[in-house]
């Protein structure tokens, strides 16, 4: 995870939003005396919106835990995606 004062974020933007794409990280901002805040890309934050959504009920939570249990066991299979 890359730190950035705000100065140096704002001067390089575009740069800062393309690394935060390109290269899958997140990028902190600092600001002095507030409080820092994160750069994510809109596929980050969709993919935690949607973890968050599947882990609100307590059923949903437990398959996928299982599921994530046999995974790391190696006991998926592999399919390849329909025509």
């Amino acid at each position: 995870m890359d730190v950035l004062s705000y100065t140096d974020a704002r001067a390089s933007l575009k740069d800062v939003m393309d690394r935060v794409i390109n290269d899958h990280v997140e990028v902190i901002v600092t600001r002095k005396k507030r409080e820092a805040v994160v750069v994510i890309s809109l596929d980050e934050y969709n993919a935690i919106q949607e973890t968050l959504h599947l882990q609100n009920s307590p059923a949903n939570a437990r398959r996928l835990q299982a599921a994530i249990a046999q995974l790391t066991a190696g006991a998926g299979v592999e399919r390849d995606p329909p025509a």
